[in-house]
């Protein structure tokens, strides 16, 4: 990064590089409504882009309440979080009337103190006019006794406005019926008036405990479920017929029926293929899925790889492992689409030594017709060569090199790094479109990170990745095509931490040069940080101008945990390529703007200017 600054006026405004405050929230009664306007002086979350108003409110372990949020203006969200923190999402709601544009969400606390509401757009900035409600429920009725229903019997009701309500606030009616370990129940719920989900547990006191649910299995009507339930023990279990929308009401039908244990599958010998035909009498899995199972023992670091083909039908293959004591299958790995066209490849090492179901199925559960399966041992993953930081090796990909689920051709590169730490791969070849991965060096390959063209020009690759831990990477070099093959080059690159925002003044304009080794955002496109500091109600004007990319400004605050939260965006109301924004402080505090491209991998020089709005007359 290479920037000045030069001051047209001087400010008053104190310049403080420090961590902004998390925005301000306001405070709401239950019993209480409010009306609120979304636009631009509010938030914009920077991971997803809706914009949002965050309320507080106190609420009373086993308080019921129901909020709503209604607008002509946009299609609105509720999402509710504890007081202390917005990363992780206790409920959510979009369309809780079961349709428009309005959210309602129900919801029970479960311990005294403050709760975090935010009232948002579904997405995007555009906001608008909109009222927000909380009431208290009065407590919830009594539950019934559940009506008994035996397996191979049907059950019909009605969902109505005077039934118990879950802990979500949908209604429900319960049914519960005896079953011995191991039975296989199948559960199907039809309903044409509500879009049924149907779930079965067992009951801890007044609790409901939730062992499965299903709300769209196979082989019923466009809104029925079924879900094939395995007895964990002998004893009661009860089902809760309820709908996906927490106002449906109406008809349904509730049948039980036994379902044939999973067979031990066909044998298959590792090296062998089999023909095989899908049809209505095959047995089902877990899920209710037509299915062909073939079991086979292994060792521990054997890699294999299982090919399924058909003209038939879209094919899905999943790897299992069995339980040697319980025969309980734990799934490994699945693929519906690593070979060509329709057909499955899955790659796996093996985690030890056993015994281990391959299971085929079509990708949509129920098709059938004729396939083709083999199983076959393939040459153990390659021990990673070494890749040192600022050193470019070159190497070749040819028919000798091991083949990634995809079926292309790939060397293996490791280093170590730390968390925080941003690195930079960059891959070239003139003989084939190159193709970057990254994965932790623990377990199985997963891609972290990919890039098949961050240069922007021609066939290269261009990967930037900040470390999200401290430990060792995997890489992965390979052709972007399968049948590629020939010469590349490969770097790595140490960009170290991303780059602190320095700081400009109300007034200034800074003059800087974006370059490969500046802040990266999470498009992976660069940007310049500036930090000013402004009072609650200042009125800014940003502009950003470039001849040699297109301009890109955003501005926002950096929470207590480092984040970046993005409150406002622009790139072209200046002109096409040059951008501009306008801007009222919602509190004092310390702000960032991003000067950068609104393109992955642009550079060049830029200036940009802080300034009051001129005043309108």
């Amino acid at each position: 990064m290479r920037r000045s600054i030069s001051i047209a006026t001087v400010s008053v405004l104190a310049l403080m590089v420090v961590a902004a405050p998390a925005l301000a929230q306001e405070a709401i009664r239950i019993g209480a409504s409010v009306t609120g306007t979304l636009d631009e002086a509010d938030a914009i979350a920077a991971d997803e882009g809706y914009r949002y108003d965050d309320y507080r409110f106190t609420a009373r372990t086993g308080q019921r309440l129901d909020i709503i949020m209604r607008s002509e203006a946009f299609d609105t969200y509720l999402g509710l979080y504890n007081a202390e923190s917005d990363a992780d999402e206790l409920q959510g709601d979009d369309d809780g009337f079961g349709g428009g544009t309005d959210s309602r969400l129900r919801f029970t606390a479960d311990r005294d103190g403050d709760y975090l509401l935010r009232a948002r757009t579904l997405s995007g900035p555009d906001g608008g006019a909109y009222t927000l409600s909380i009431s208290e429920r009065p407590p919830a009725a009594r539950a019934p006794r559940p009506t008994a229903i035996r397996i191979g019997q049907d059950r019909s009701g009605e969902l109505a406005a005077r039934d118990p309500e879950t802990e979500e606030g949908s209604f429900y009616d319960a049914y519960s019926f005896r079953a011995r370990t191991g039975d296989r129940v199948g559960i199907r719920l039809a309903s044409t008036a509500f879009d049924p989900v149907v779930r079965v547990g067992r009951m801890n006191g007044n609790e409901f405990v939730e062992l499965a649910q299903n709300d769209d299995g196979p082989g019923g009507g466009a809104l029925d479920s079924y879900l094939v339930f395995t007895a964990p023990g002998n004893e009661t279990f009860i089902v809760r017929v309820t709908p996906l929308s927490e106002t449906g009401t109406g008809a349904y039908t509730l049948s039980l029926s036994e379902v044939a244990p999973v067979a031990p599958g066909e044998s298959i010998t590792i090296g062998a293929s089999i023909d095989g035909e899908l049809n209505e009498s095959d047995g089902k899995n877990d899920a209710g899925q037509t299915a062909d199972g073939y079991r086979f023992s292994g060792q521990g670091g054997q890699r294999l790889q299982a090919t399924m083909t058909s003209s038939a039908f879209d094919t899905y293959l999943e790897l299992f492992s069995i339980d040697a004591a319980s025969g309980a299958l734990t799934s490994l790995r699945s693929d519906d689409d690593g070979g060509e066209g329709t057909d499955s490849r899955l790659t796996y090492t093996l985690p030890a030594d056993g015994e281990y179901r391959l299971e085929a199925r079509s990708f949509s559960g129920d098709a059938t017709g004729a396939y083709s399966l083999s199983l076959n041992e393939i040459e153990p993953e390659p021990a990673p060569e070494a890749l040192a930081f600022g050193v470019t090796v070159e190497g070749e990909i040819g028919e000798g090199d091991p083949r990634d689920g995809d079926d292309r051709g790939y060397d293996s590169y490791g280093f170590s790094g730390v968390e925080g730490q941003r690195v930079q791969i960059i891959m070239r070849s003139g003989d084939f479109d190159t193709y970057l991965q990254v994965s932790a060096s623990d377990g199985e390959f997963t891609v972290l990170a990919e890039d098949d063209d961050g240069l922007g020009e021609g066939t290269d690759s261009r990967l930037n990745f900040t470390l999200p831990a401290t430990g060792d990477y995997v890489l992965r070099a390979s052709p972007l095509g399968s049948e590629a093959e020939g010469l590349y080059s490969i770097e790595l690159i140490d960009r170290g931490p991303q780059p602190e925002p320095g700081s400009i003044l109300v007034g200034a304009t800074a003059r800087g040069t974006l370059v490969d080794n500046d802040a990266t955002a999470d498009d992976g496109s660069y940007f310049d940080a500036y930090a000013v500091h402004v009072k609650e109600g200042d009125k800014l004007v940003i502009t950003m101008v470039s001849n040699d990319f297109d301009a890109l400004l955003t501005l926002g605050q950096t929470q207590e945990d480092g984040t970046f939260e993005a409150l406002e965006q622009d790139d072209d109301s200046l002109s096409d390529t040059h951008a501009k924004l306008e801007w009222t402080a919602p509190s004092e505090g310390t702000y960032v703007i991003r000067a950068g491209s609104f393109g992955q991998g642009q550079t060049g020089a830029y200036a940009m200017t802080v300034d009051r709005q001129p005043e309108r007359r």
